[in-house]
C-alpha cells in the first residue's frame, strides 16, 4: 500500500473502534425511557467520519505512543456527543430547518422536536460522565481530568462552541466583514477540534509546549476544516456531502467563498494546513505522523 492508503486504513481502522465504543457508551442497565435512548443513539451511531474522537486519539498517540490510546477513548466518545448534541439542535426548525443529516432524516423529523432536544440535553450530559472514565477505568491522573473537564465546559460552551453557534445565528441578520465570519468558524466548529487535541494531549501527559502546538495545530486546521466545507457547500457532491449543496446560499448565509472566492478560499485551507503542520513539527512528539496525515486529508476531503 502506498501512503495515502495506509492513511485510509488507519482513519476506517480507528473510525470502528470508536463506534464500537459508542455504542456501548450508554448503560443498558440505565432505566430511562426507552424513546430517549432511542433518540440519542440514532444521531450518536448515524455515521460520519468522527474526525474529532479520532483526533483525541491521534493526539494522545502523538505525545505518549500507542500506550494511551485506549485511555483517551473515553474523551473521544465524549467530544462525539458533544459534537452530535451540537448538530441534533443545529437541525431544529428555530436553527438551520434541516431535514437531512449524514444522508438520513434528522432528528425531530424521526422523534419530533421536544424530543431531540431532550436527546441533545442528554448526550451534552452524558459527555462528562464519559470523560470521568479516564480516570475511572484507566487511571488518567485526576488533575489531568480536571482540567479536561475545564477545557470543555469552556470551548463546547458560551465562550466556545456555543458562543459561535449564537454568532452565527445573529449574523443571519447580516454579516460584514470576513472578521465577523472567521470568529463564528473559529468558535463554532474550531474550538471542539482545539478541545480533541489537547485533551488527547492531556490524556498523555503533554507538557505545556506540546499543549501550546496543539492548541495552535488545532486552531489552524479547525478554521481549514470551516473554510472546506464552505467551498464544499458551493462546488460539491451532494451523494458524498449526504446534504444539498448550496444550502448557505438558500439560507442567505455567507461564507469565504461569498467574501473572497472559491480559489482564494482553498489557497487559504492549503495556507493554515500548512501552518498547522509547522506548528507539531516545532515540538518534540512520539509520534506526530498520524496528525500529520489527518491535516493533509483535511484539506483534501470532498465530503
Amino acid at each position: 500500500m502506498n501512503k495515502t492508503e495506509i492513511f485510509a486504513a488507519y482513519l476506517e481502522k480507528t473510525r470502528v473502534q470508536i463506534e464500537s465504543e459508542l455504542k456501548k457508551s450508554l448503560p443498558t442497565e440505565w432505566d430511562m425511557p426507552e424513546s430517549l435512548r432511542e433518540s440519542m443513539m440514532y444521531s450518536l451511531l448515524a455515521g460520519g467520519k468522527r474526525i474529532r474522537p479520532i483526533l483525541v486519539l491521534a493526539a494522545a498517540e502523538a505525545v505518549g505512543g500507542i500506550a494511551y490510546i485506549q485511555a483517551a477513548m473515553p474523551v473521544a466518545c465524549a467530544i462525539e456527543m458533544i459534537h452530535t448534541y451540537s448538530l441534533i439542535h443545529d437541525d431544529l426548525p428555530p436553527m438551520d430547518n434541516d431535514d437531512y443529516r449524514r444522508g438520513k432524516l434528522t432528528n425531530h423529523k424521526v422523534y419530533g422536536e421536544a424530543m431531540a432536544i431532550l436527546a441533545g440535553d442528554a448526550l451534552l450530559t452524558h459527555a462528562f460522565q464519559q470523560v470521568v472514565q479516564s480516570s475511572r477505568q484507566y487511571h488518567v491522573p485526576a488533575e489531568q481530568v480536571l482540567a479536561i473537564m475545564d477545557d470543555l465546559s469552556t470551548l463546547a460552551g458560551a465562550k466556545g462552541m456555543v458562543g459561535g453557534q449564537a454568532a452565527d445565528m445573529i449574523g443571519e441578520q447580516g454579516i460584514t466583514s470576513l472578521e465577523q465570519l472567521q470568529y463564528i468558524h473559529l468558535h463554532k466548529t474550531g474550538d471542539l477540534i482545539v478541545f480533541s487535541l489537547k485533551a488527547g494531549g492531556r490524556v498523555a501527559g503533554a507538557t505545556e509546549q506540546q499543549l501550546a502546538a496543539l492548541e495552535t495545530f488545532g486552531r489552524q486546521i479547525g478554521l481549514a476544516f470551516q473554510i472546506q466545507d464552505d467551498v464544499l457547500d458551493v462546488i460539491g457532491d451532494e451523494q458524498k456531502l449526504g446534504k444539498k449543496t448550496n444550502s448557505d446560499v438558500v439560507m442567505n448565509k455567507v461564507t469565504y467563498p461569498y467574501f473572497i472566492g472559491v480559489e482564494a478560499s482553498q489557497q487559504e485551507i492549503e495556507r493554515l494546513t500548512q501552518e498547522a503542520k509547522e506548528a507539531i513539527n516545532s515540538v518534540d512528539l512520539k509520534n506526530p505522523e498520524q496528525l500529520i496525515g489527518i491535516a493533509d486529508y483535511l484539506m483534501k476531503r470532498d465530503h
